[in-house]
């Protein structure tokens, strides 16, 4: 049996495969079935586990561009403008960052101009948001 933790064990192979049984997440976790049921729901019910989803080669999608955009937000109007981003359709995910930017978003557009569109009508016209420097992913590798 491992030394590490239960927790870090069972969300090690849910980040690996999202889609994983109770089966399968118990013999890869070394667990029973019901440990696992009863840890996932746990972590749910803590807010450790926030949601499902399925990671997407941005190469394979015919109708689509992923870009990461870096967001910087006047540190007086964070709590706003970061509020009315998360509420934009546009983003898919959200993140406060430490590196070059306030901000990371992920956006989905049909393409560069639909995703500039985003940018100039959306983005950039939230109050506190000043600048916006969009990167589009180009291929998964891992």
């Amino acid at each position: 049996m491992s030394t590490r933790p239960t927790e870090d064990r069972i969300l090690s192979v849910l980040e690996e495969d999202a889609q994983a049984s109770y089966a399968e997440i118990a013999a890869q976790a070394d667990v029973s079935k019901p440990t696992v049921r009863k840890y996932i729901s746990q972590m749910e019910e803590d807010g450790v586990i926030v949601g499902y989803s399925a990671d997407v080669d941005p190469k394979k999608l015919s109708s689509q561009t992923i870009a990461l955009v870096g967001i910087e937000v006047a540190s007086e109007r964070y709590v706003e403008a970061t509020r009315t981003l998360k509420s934009l359709d546009e983003i898919e995910a959200l993140y406060s960052s430490s590196g070059d930017h306030t901000l990371m978003a992920e956006i989905r557009a049909a393409d560069g101009d639909s995703l500039g569109e985003i940018i100039a009508n959306e983005i950039l016209e939230i109050d506190g948001v000043t600048e916006a420097h969009p990167s589009f992913l180009q291929e998964r590798l891992k």
